[in-house]
């Protein structure tokens, strides 16, 4: 009786070591995002990344559309050439002009969309899209651009929810970008010729941050393995011990 209460405790501990495995091998859930390459400072200029992870086993990420700010209005989009990818810039007529370099711009980039030309993003890669964006606004804090993603097989995401305040990020949130102080000695930033310049890492970048990606794999494939290996030694043990047991019962 007292080798089967032991049997039935070594199997709980070898199913909590199974739930660990789940746990430790499950993917992270993923959005559309955007981030500066550097500081998105306020009234300056920026590159930006819209980062397109694709979440489906069986489908590729062939499109992405990003709608820009329609209350902070920015006068230059400039997005960097991807191979692979088709991109169109639409612009709008603005309600009330805004000044660019003593220049008064009265139309706006309104939204910008890549389109694949061969396979896209393929499942278990993502795929940055940078943007060199300017002037940024000097009286907002952040800029929200609402994003649709389309697959192979149809399926549309819209990546269009804002986050309220002291709520829990919604199931499907908007790209933010966070906007810095500018410095205080009146430079916002970086010229839009010099923010163009920083896209050209913009590969580099993704290359690097794919290989921490596979290093963090590798440490979680470790931790499987020492997770395996404790169970194992456990059910041993537990063998060589209830084989005592019996045998000295026996005698």
């Amino acid at each position: 009786m007292k080798a089967s209460r032991i049997a039935s405790r070594v199997a709980a501990a070898a199913a909590v070591a199974g739930s660990a495995v789940l746990v430790l091998s499950s993917p992270a859930f993923a959005h559309v995002s955007v981030a500066a390459e550097g500081s998105a400072a306020k009234g300056g200029y920026a590159v930006v990344d819209f980062k397109v992870p694709n979440e489906r086993d069986n489908a590729s990420t062939t499109k992405l559309e990003v709608a820009f700010p329609t209350d902070h209005p920015l006068a230059s989009a400039m997005p960097e050439p991807i191979n692979g990818w088709k991109i169109d810039v639409t612009k709008a007529k603005l309600a009330k002009p805004i000044e660019l370099h003593g220049k008064q711009i009265s139309e706006a980039v309104s939204k910008i969309t890549w389109t694949a030309t061969g396979k896209g993003v393929e499942a278990g890669y993502f795929q940055k899209f940078p943007v060199s964006i300017g002037a940024l606004p000097e009286d907002a804090d952040e800029l929200v651009f609402k994003a649709i993603q389309t697959y192979s097989n149809k399926e549309v995401v819209r990546w269009i929810e804002v986050q309220e305040d002291g709520a829990d990020e919604p199931e499907n949130p908007a790209p933010v970008l966070a906007l810095a102080a500018a410095s205080e000695g009146g430079h916002h930033g970086a010229s839009a010729e010099e923010a163009s310049d920083k896209s050209d890492d913009a590969e580099a970048a993704a290359t690097t941050e794919a290989a921490s990606d596979s290093d963090s794999s590798d440490t979680t494939a470790r931790v499987l393995g020492v997770v395996g290996i404790v169970v194992g030694a456990a059910g041993v043990a537990y063998g060589v011990l209830a084989g005592r047991r019996r045998t000295t019962a026996d005698a």
